[in-house]
């Protein structure tokens, strides 16, 4: 099973005093904290996995959902869909008209999920732009003091 196909952590209520301890030891160190093996051997944390553990148990200890995918992984319409948040139909949409890369598996399409969240963060800028700049209309005919005196 991949991790896609499992359900996101999340912390319960009981470990979050401990996810708390733990992010702030995290967030006091310098450098890497050491793991304690079962022969007493210390293994220092490599930097690439020390910055992956001070995100999951930051998230984690403030009641976030935690799921790990690598960025090759490739993912399924209905996969792809779900981390849009929009109908698979829309997502195919979005492949034929080229918004979205992807490649055939036999008559499967499949998604990397890399070119997924280039996808997710270019609409999400575009997004925030176009909300930017209706609000900067909005104040210059005047109509965000009207809504804001009623």
């Amino acid at each position: 099973m991949t991790a896609i196909e499992r359900e996101p952590i999340v912390a319960p209520e009981s470990e979050r005093s401990a996810l708390n301890k733990i992010e702030g030891v995290f967030e006091s160190e310098q450098h890497a904290p050491k793991l304690i093996g079962p022969h007493e051997e210390e293994i220092e944390f490599p930097p690439s996995l020390f910055y992956v553990l001070r995100q999951v148990v930051h998230h984690l200890a403030h009641g976030q959902a935690v799921t790990i995918v690598p960025l090759n992984k490739e993912l399924t319409t209905q996969e792809a869909a779900d981390i849009l948040n929009v109908s698979r139909p829309h997502l195919v949409k979005l492949l034929e008209r080229g918004d979205i890369p992807f490649m055939k598996v036999g008559t499967h399409r499949r998604i990397r999920f890399s070119d997924l969240l280039d996808y997710k963060q270019q609409r999400d800028r575009k997004r925030r732009s176009s909300l930017a700049d209706l609000t900067q209309l909005s104040q210059e005919l005047g109509l965000y003091e009207q809504q804001q005196q009623t």
